[in-house]
């Protein structure tokens, strides 16, 4: 692992069971996450993905690029355009930095039709030999 190394991306379908799961798994339990005629009410074309969720989606994209061993020390996210049923999302990064006790800062998009859902930062700790 190096500084500049891309990631491969990760193609993730935004289902309507993703969406609902994750907010339930999240304890998320606001309408607009699983009711689409609530979230048309209240101005969304249908449900939406929870930052919750989001946030797991990015750790897993980190961690499994960097093995099991890797661990999550820091996700620092920002929340762009929603995740809506039916597009798909790709994760794709970029390692920024590697600091000498054996951490790796990786800068993370995750992208859909509609532009950028999710952009930030995850620090893993990895063990020499590891990645």
């Amino acid at each position: 692992m190096k500084v500049g190394e891309e990631l491969a991306p990760l193609e993730i379908a935004v289902t309507r069971t993703l969406i609902v799961a994750g907010a339930i798994a999240s304890r998320d339990y606001q309408d607009v996450h699983h009711d689409a005629e609530i979230a048309r009410e209240k101005g969304s074309p249908d449900i939406f993905m929870n930052i919750l969720t989001t946030n797991g989606l990015v750790g897993r994209y980190v961690t499994e690029r960097f093995g099991p061993s890797a661990v999550l020390r820091k996700v620092a996210i920002r929340l762009g355009v929603p995740n809506y049923p039916g597009d798909t999302m790709v994760l794709s990064g970029r390692v920024t930095a590697l600091g000498d006790d054996g951490t790796a800062e990786v800068s993370v998009v995750g992208a859909n039709g509609l532009g950028r859902h999710v952009t930030g930062t995850v620090t893993i700790s990895v063990p020499e030999g590891a990645a």
